[in-house]
């Protein structure tokens, strides 16, 4: 049995624990360490029944379920938070999932991967169009907060607005990534749509046998998993300030490294655990796509949803995590683009990682 699947059985007795710590009052950080624990193995049973539907529905749709789901617990966790107004830790933990993708996974796939094997490829085309959609990305994110800190006063209409603005345009760019990932260049992308968890079972014949995934039980699972990672997400939310107050963590440090380190779990495993079986191709997909994900369609919708709800959210980030996120683009890319791994990249990756941590656990904000 893979670590994957060890962790989305064993984990899952946090979720009981987590709601009765919840209502019969254990404490507040026995009710954050344990619905925090809870998410993980919720994540990863949404993140299998995507793949588990996607074999079924094929590669078009299929795609678009990945693509879609892919980061549906993050984002679950960021409306919750936006719905109860912690906007701060919002636009942080966008900007740590974007960050924790290019360098703690892509980090920990090369540096694991090349371990084990000296050197490994990957589709560099791919590299350079995800490193092109995320440099528009960041220069989007980046041009809010630019306006505010060159203008000697701005109207805080004008910033909701042009946060509006350049979110629809963030997403018109994300369904045209989509269009040219899964239609007119599909075969780019042919790196498989479910996690390569060991051999395939195998037919009397000695040959592979076809798996069949049943469509109405994991289509089932997919519905309970993302009610239960919305009910667990509003556990932890509810007590994440006061319990990182009281470990004398700030909102921007929560929302950049521990938000990210929750919801992302099930999609860390499947990328290093792909890279250490050679497929770097599927590896650096998970990690880069995630991050286009995110930068190009979750925080737009989230200042259009912010909106919509009476929680307004606009794109002016902290200058640092402006900056975090643009160093970050920036490595990725330029170790990425050769189509070439090495172990020594994904230290350095990794460090580059470690170094903004502890930046961000220091930044006063």
């Amino acid at each position: 049995m893979t670590v994957k699947k060890i962790l989305s059985y064993v984990l899952l007795i946090f979720v009981p624990i987590s709601i009765a710590a919840e209502y019969l009052h254990w404490g507040t950080m026995t009710v954050f360490v344990t619905s925090g624990i809870a998410i993980v193995p919720l994540a990863i049973w949404l993140s299998t029944a995507t793949e588990e539907v996607a074999i079924v529905t094929g590669p078009s749709i299929g795609g678009l379920l990945n693509a879609v789901f892919g980061n549906a617990t993050e984002l679950i966790i960021a409306f919750v938070a936006l719905k109860e107004g912690l906007v701060d830790i919002v636009k942080a933990s966008i900007t740590g999932t974007i960050i924790s993708n290019l360098l703690l996974v892509m980090g920990l796939s090369m540096l694991l991967g090349g371990l084990r094997y000296k050197e490994q490829e990957f589709q560099p085309v791919v590299a350079r169009v995800n490193g092109s959609s995320m440099t528009l990305a960041v220069t989007a994110l980046v041009l809010p907060t630019t306006v505010i800190y060159t203008s000697s006063g701005v109207e805080p209409g004008a910033i909701t607005n042009l946060s509006i603005t350049v979110a629809v345009v963030l997403v018109a760019v994300y369904a045209l990534t989509l269009v040219f990932s899964l239609g007119t260049h599909s075969y780019l992308y042919d790196v498989g749509l479910v996690e390569l968890e060991g051999e395939a079972p195998k037919a009397e014949s000695g040959e592979p046998a076809e798996h069949k995934p049943n469509l109405w039980l994991w289509l089932g699972v997919l519905a309970i998993s993302t009610v239960a990672v919305a009910f667990e997400s509003e556990i932890f939310v509810g007590v994440v300030e006061e319990a990182t107050q009281g470990l004398g963590l700030t909102p921007l440090f929560t929302g950049v490294i521990l938000l990210p380190l929750v919801g992302g779990a099930a999609e860390y495993v499947t990328a290093v655990s792909v890279a250490i079986k050679n497929n770097m191709d599927l590896s650096v997909s998970v990690a880069m796509g995630s991050s286009l994900l995110v930068a190009l369609f979750m925080a737009p919708l989230l200042v259009l949803v912010g909106v919509a709800i009476g929680q307004p959210m606009d794109l002016n980030f902290n200058p640092f995590e402006v900056v975090a996120v643009a160093v970050a683009v920036a490595i990725a890319n330029l170790i990425s683009l050769d189509g070439r791994s090495n172990w020594l990249e994904g230290g350095l990756l990794l460090a580059t990682y470690m170094v903004l941590g502890a930046a961000f656990y220091f930044h006063p904000a």
